[in-house]
Protein backbone atom coordinates (compact mmCIF):
# COMPACT_ATOMS: atom_id res chain seq x y z
CA UNK A 1 0.00 0.00 0.00
CA UNK A 2 2.79 2.45 0.94
CA UNK A 3 4.67 1.64 -2.25
CA UNK A 4 1.55 2.25 -4.33
CA UNK A 5 0.92 5.63 -2.67
CA UNK A 6 4.50 6.77 -3.16
CA UNK A 7 4.88 5.68 -6.79
CA UNK A 8 3.64 8.92 -8.44
CA UNK A 9 5.88 10.98 -6.14
CA UNK A 10 8.87 8.74 -6.78
CA UNK A 11 8.33 8.99 -10.53
CA UNK A 12 8.30 12.79 -10.26
CA UNK A 13 11.36 12.66 -8.02
CA UNK A 14 13.31 10.59 -10.56
CA UNK A 15 12.41 13.07 -13.28
CA UNK A 16 13.64 15.94 -11.10
CA UNK A 17 16.99 14.54 -10.06
CA UNK A 18 17.75 12.21 -12.96
CA UNK A 19 19.61 9.65 -10.85
CA UNK A 20 19.50 7.94 -7.45
CA UNK A 21 21.52 9.03 -4.46
CA UNK A 22 25.20 8.80 -5.37
CA UNK A 23 27.35 6.12 -3.83
CA UNK A 24 30.90 6.91 -2.82
CA UNK A 25 33.35 6.83 -5.72
CA UNK A 26 36.30 8.83 -6.92
CA UNK A 27 34.01 10.47 -9.46
CA UNK A 28 31.62 11.69 -6.77
CA UNK A 29 34.41 12.76 -4.45
CA UNK A 30 36.06 15.12 -6.93
CA UNK A 31 33.87 17.62 -8.77
CA UNK A 32 33.78 21.17 -10.03
CA UNK A 33 30.39 22.80 -9.73
CA UNK A 34 29.08 25.22 -12.35
CA UNK A 35 25.90 27.10 -11.53
CA UNK A 36 24.51 30.36 -12.91
CA UNK A 37 27.88 31.03 -14.52
CA UNK A 38 29.54 31.10 -11.07
CA UNK A 39 32.15 28.37 -10.79
CA UNK A 40 33.04 26.64 -7.53
CA UNK A 41 35.91 24.31 -6.72
CA UNK A 42 34.41 21.50 -4.67
CA UNK A 43 36.05 18.47 -3.07
CA UNK A 44 34.35 15.90 -0.84
CA UNK A 45 36.81 13.94 1.32
CA UNK A 46 36.31 11.08 3.74
CA UNK A 47 37.77 9.91 7.06
CA UNK A 48 37.43 6.13 7.05
CA UNK A 49 37.78 5.54 10.78
CA UNK A 50 34.85 7.76 11.78
CA UNK A 51 32.90 7.84 8.49
CA UNK A 52 33.23 11.63 8.49
CA UNK A 53 32.96 13.86 5.43
CA UNK A 54 35.14 16.95 5.04
CA UNK A 55 34.35 19.49 2.33
CA UNK A 56 36.78 21.84 0.60
CA UNK A 57 35.19 24.77 -1.26
CA UNK A 58 37.17 27.26 -3.30
CA UNK A 59 36.68 30.28 -5.53
CA UNK A 60 38.58 29.63 -8.79
CA UNK A 61 38.88 33.38 -9.43
CA UNK A 62 40.41 34.58 -6.15
CA UNK A 63 41.65 31.19 -4.86
CA UNK A 64 40.09 31.91 -1.46
CA UNK A 65 38.67 28.78 0.16
CA UNK A 66 36.93 27.32 3.19
CA UNK A 67 36.88 23.85 4.67
CA UNK A 68 33.84 22.34 6.40
CA UNK A 69 34.24 19.83 9.26
CA UNK A 70 37.97 19.08 8.96
CA UNK A 71 39.25 16.12 11.00
CA UNK A 72 42.40 16.34 13.11
CA UNK A 73 43.76 13.07 11.68
CA UNK A 74 43.54 14.25 8.06
CA UNK A 75 44.89 17.81 8.29
CA UNK A 76 48.07 16.85 6.40
CA UNK A 77 45.94 15.60 3.51
CA UNK A 78 43.77 18.73 3.53
CA UNK A 79 46.72 21.13 3.60
CA UNK A 80 48.49 19.20 0.83
CA UNK A 81 45.37 19.22 -1.32
CA UNK A 82 44.68 22.94 -0.88
CA UNK A 83 48.35 23.80 -1.49
CA UNK A 84 48.44 21.75 -4.69
CA UNK A 85 45.44 23.70 -5.96
CA UNK A 86 46.97 27.02 -4.84
CA UNK A 87 44.05 27.73 -2.50
CA UNK A 88 44.18 30.18 0.40
CA UNK A 89 42.19 28.61 3.24
CA UNK A 90 40.39 31.38 5.11
CA UNK A 91 37.94 29.55 7.35
CA UNK A 92 37.34 26.18 8.94
CA UNK A 93 33.59 25.80 9.50
CA UNK A 94 32.40 23.30 12.08
CA UNK A 95 28.76 22.31 11.78
CA UNK A 96 28.70 21.56 15.53
CA UNK A 97 30.79 20.31 18.46
CA UNK A 98 31.58 16.79 17.28
CA UNK A 99 31.52 13.82 19.65
CA UNK A 100 33.07 11.17 17.39
CA UNK A 101 36.26 12.88 16.19
CA UNK A 102 38.50 15.82 17.01
CA UNK A 103 38.10 18.78 14.68
CA UNK A 104 41.08 19.73 12.55
CA UNK A 105 40.63 23.48 13.01
CA UNK A 106 43.13 23.66 15.87
CA UNK A 107 45.91 22.00 13.87
CA UNK A 108 45.02 24.03 10.77
CA UNK A 109 45.44 27.23 12.79
CA UNK A 110 48.95 26.08 13.68
CA UNK A 111 49.80 25.35 10.05
CA UNK A 112 48.12 28.35 8.41
CA UNK A 113 48.72 31.74 10.12
CA UNK A 114 45.67 33.55 8.69
CA UNK A 115 43.25 30.65 9.07
CA UNK A 116 40.18 31.20 11.30
CA UNK A 117 37.91 28.70 13.00
CA UNK A 118 34.14 29.21 12.75
CA UNK A 119 31.28 27.70 14.74
CA UNK A 120 27.80 28.58 15.98
CA UNK A 121 27.74 31.05 18.85
CA UNK A 122 25.24 28.78 20.63
CA UNK A 123 27.70 25.86 20.64
CA UNK A 124 29.65 27.19 23.62
CA UNK A 125 32.91 26.28 21.90
CA UNK A 126 36.00 28.37 21.46
CA UNK A 127 36.51 29.85 17.96
CA UNK A 128 37.89 32.85 16.09
CA UNK A 129 34.53 33.69 14.56
CA UNK A 130 31.01 32.92 15.75
CA UNK A 131 27.99 32.75 13.48
CA UNK A 132 24.28 32.98 14.14
CA UNK A 133 21.18 32.17 12.13
CA UNK A 134 20.99 34.43 9.08
CA UNK A 135 24.68 35.34 9.00
CA UNK A 136 26.68 35.07 5.78
CA UNK A 137 30.32 34.23 5.11
CA UNK A 138 32.18 35.18 1.94
CA UNK A 139 35.20 33.67 0.23
CA UNK A 140 36.06 35.16 -3.13
CA UNK A 141 32.87 35.46 -5.17
CA UNK A 142 31.10 32.81 -3.10
CA UNK A 143 28.56 33.35 -0.32
CA UNK A 144 27.59 30.91 2.44
CA UNK A 145 24.34 31.36 4.33
CA UNK A 146 24.15 30.10 7.93
CA UNK A 147 20.98 28.37 9.09
CA UNK A 148 20.65 27.35 12.74
CA UNK A 149 19.46 23.73 12.88
CA UNK A 150 19.56 22.66 16.55
CA UNK A 151 18.46 19.24 17.68
CA UNK A 152 21.41 16.87 17.32
CA UNK A 153 23.21 19.40 19.51
CA UNK A 154 22.09 22.85 20.61
CA UNK A 155 24.64 24.54 18.35
CA UNK A 156 24.18 22.76 15.02
CA UNK A 157 24.51 24.92 11.92
CA UNK A 158 23.68 24.11 8.30
CA UNK A 159 25.72 25.96 5.68
CA UNK A 160 23.96 26.80 2.41
CA UNK A 161 25.39 27.95 -0.94
CA UNK A 162 22.38 29.35 -2.84
CA UNK A 163 24.38 30.05 -6.02
CA UNK A 164 25.16 26.35 -6.30
CA UNK A 165 22.03 24.78 -4.79
CA UNK A 166 24.06 23.04 -2.09
CA UNK A 167 23.67 22.66 1.67
CA UNK A 168 26.00 21.07 4.22
CA UNK A 169 23.83 19.62 6.96
CA UNK A 170 26.38 18.19 9.40
CA UNK A 171 24.70 15.59 11.61
CA UNK A 172 21.29 17.27 11.58
CA UNK A 173 20.20 15.47 8.43
CA UNK A 174 21.96 12.36 7.14
CA UNK A 175 21.10 10.38 4.03
CA UNK A 176 17.89 8.51 4.93
CA UNK A 177 18.58 9.22 8.61
CA UNK A 178 19.46 11.98 11.07
CA UNK A 179 21.77 12.63 13.98
CA UNK A 180 21.07 11.23 17.42
CA UNK A 181 19.52 13.49 20.07
CA UNK A 182 20.44 11.87 23.38
CA UNK A 183 23.42 14.01 24.47
CA UNK A 184 24.97 17.52 24.16
CA UNK A 185 21.64 19.28 24.70
CA UNK A 186 20.07 17.16 21.97
CA UNK A 187 16.34 17.52 21.46
CA UNK A 188 14.25 15.40 19.09
CA UNK A 189 11.46 17.94 18.69
CA UNK A 190 13.94 20.68 17.81
CA UNK A 191 15.72 18.45 15.30
CA UNK A 192 12.43 17.61 13.61
CA UNK A 193 11.52 21.29 13.40
CA UNK A 194 15.00 22.23 12.16
CA UNK A 195 14.85 19.77 9.28
CA UNK A 196 11.30 20.64 8.27
CA UNK A 197 11.64 24.42 8.69
CA UNK A 198 15.23 25.07 7.60
CA UNK A 199 16.25 22.23 5.26
CA UNK A 200 13.07 20.86 3.71
CA UNK A 201 12.04 24.44 2.86
CA UNK A 202 14.99 24.73 0.47
CA UNK A 203 14.16 24.16 -3.22
CA UNK A 204 13.75 20.44 -3.89
CA UNK A 205 16.65 20.23 -6.34
CA UNK A 206 19.17 21.36 -3.72
CA UNK A 207 21.89 18.79 -3.07
CA UNK A 208 22.46 17.92 0.59
CA UNK A 209 25.89 16.89 1.86
CA UNK A 210 25.92 15.23 5.31
CA UNK A 211 28.55 15.11 8.03
CA UNK A 212 28.68 11.31 7.97
CA UNK A 213 27.52 8.32 6.01
CA UNK A 214 27.69 4.67 7.05
CA UNK A 215 26.13 3.07 3.95
CA UNK A 216 28.48 4.20 1.18
CA UNK A 217 26.43 7.16 -0.07
CA UNK A 218 27.80 10.65 -0.64
CA UNK A 219 24.97 13.06 -1.48
CA UNK A 220 21.19 13.32 -1.51
CA UNK A 221 18.60 16.00 -2.37
CA UNK A 222 15.82 17.82 -0.57
CA UNK A 223 13.28 16.08 -2.82
CA UNK A 224 14.63 12.62 -1.97
CA UNK A 225 14.71 13.10 1.78
CA UNK A 226 11.23 14.65 1.92
CA UNK A 227 9.84 11.43 0.44
CA UNK A 228 12.30 8.69 1.37
CA UNK A 229 13.78 9.54 4.78
CA UNK A 230 12.18 6.94 7.08
CA UNK A 231 12.59 9.10 10.18
CA UNK A 232 11.73 12.59 8.99
CA UNK A 233 8.63 11.48 7.08
CA UNK A 234 7.06 10.39 10.38
CA UNK A 235 4.79 12.67 12.37
CA UNK A 236 6.64 14.66 15.01
CA UNK A 237 5.13 12.55 17.79
CA UNK A 238 6.21 9.28 16.17
CA UNK A 239 9.64 10.71 15.38
CA UNK A 240 10.24 11.71 19.00
CA UNK A 241 9.28 8.23 20.17
CA UNK A 242 11.47 6.60 17.51
CA UNK A 243 14.50 8.61 18.64
CA UNK A 244 13.76 7.81 22.27
CA UNK A 245 13.77 4.09 21.51
CA UNK A 246 17.11 4.03 19.64
CA UNK A 247 19.18 3.26 22.75
CA UNK A 248 22.52 3.82 21.00
CA UNK A 249 25.96 3.27 22.50
CA UNK A 250 27.94 6.45 23.05
CA UNK A 251 30.61 7.33 20.43
CA UNK A 252 33.97 5.74 21.20
CA UNK A 253 35.83 9.05 21.31
CA UNK A 254 33.24 11.21 23.09
CA UNK A 255 35.35 11.70 26.25
CA UNK A 256 38.27 12.92 24.14
CA UNK A 257 36.48 14.67 21.28
CA UNK A 258 34.00 16.90 23.10
CA UNK A 259 36.52 18.53 25.50
CA UNK A 260 38.97 19.05 22.62
CA UNK A 261 36.33 20.43 20.27
CA UNK A 262 35.08 22.89 22.88
CA UNK A 263 38.62 24.30 22.65
CA UNK A 264 38.71 24.45 18.84
CA UNK A 265 40.45 21.09 18.52
CA UNK A 266 43.17 21.63 21.10
CA UNK A 267 44.26 18.16 22.16
CA UNK A 268 47.19 16.92 24.23
CA UNK A 269 49.66 14.37 22.91
CA UNK A 270 48.43 11.90 25.52
CA UNK A 271 44.80 12.33 24.45
CA UNK A 272 45.76 11.94 20.79
CA UNK A 273 47.52 8.66 21.51
CA UNK A 274 44.47 7.57 23.47
CA UNK A 275 42.17 8.30 20.54
CA UNK A 276 44.37 6.32 18.16
CA UNK A 277 44.33 3.38 20.56
CA UNK A 278 40.53 3.48 20.82
CA UNK A 279 40.04 3.62 17.04
CA UNK A 280 42.46 0.74 16.49
CA UNK A 281 40.61 -1.59 18.86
Amino acid sequence: MLKHKLFPQLKLLCNQIGRPTQRLSQKSLVRQVHSNGNKLIFRQMFHNETYTFTYLLGCPVTKEAVIIDPVNDTVDRDVKYSTEMDLNLLYGLNTHVHADHVTGTGKLKERLPNFQSVISKVSGAKADKFVEHGDTLKFGKQVIECRATPGHTAGCMTYVLPDHAMAFTGDTLLIRACGRTDFQQGNSEKLYDSVHNQIFTLPEHYQLYPGHDYMGFSVTTVAEEKILNPRLTLSKEKFVQFMKDLNLAYPKLIDISVPANLKCGEISRQAMLGSEEILNK
